[in-house]
């Protein structure tokens, strides 16, 4: 998830030395798959199913759950709750605000579209396909 959304960040950086969230609004419009790996991405790091995220957090939250640690787990969901906002706010700004700069649009090259497609389908396939997760889900009972 992280690789995704540095990906994103760091190729339209790189091309446009745009960096602030104002210059991520209306992405969309002109760069649309961009947007949606970075939007797969914020979606893994904010936790919200089918993602690989949400299995992470998940099972953090199962660890934590074990022995008890109830203060634990209520202080990481109130923190999970406060990054889901933060994250929904460059998701809003890319997809819904107008921007009357925007960023233009970005032709990568075929190793960008080879390392954004393996995150995209890594976030995806572990949220998705069951022999992952139970896989993921040994070894966290393994321990």
């Amino acid at each position: 998830s992280n690789l995704g959304a540095f990906a994103v960040i760091t190729l339209i950086s790189a091309r446009t030395g745009m960096e602030t969230l104002d210059d991520y609004r209306g992405l969309y419009k002109t760069n649309p798959l961009l947007t949606w790996v970075l939007a797969i991405s914020l979606f893994s790091l904010a936790g919200i199913p089918p993602t690989a995220g949400f299995f992470g957090k998940f099972f953090l939250l199962m660890a934590g759950a074990a022995p008890q640690n109830y203060l634990l787990i209520i202080f990481a969901t109130l923190n999970i709750v406060i990054s889901l906002y933060y994250y929904l706010t460059v998701i809003k700004a890319m997809f819904i605000s107008n921007n009357p700069n925007p960023v233009p649009p970005i032709k990568p090259g075929i190793n960008s579209y080879i390392a954004m497609a393996l995150c995209v389908a890594g976030i995806i396939v572990t949220g998705i396909y069951g022999p992952v997760y139970n896989y993921i889900f040994t070894l966290v009972n393994s321990n």
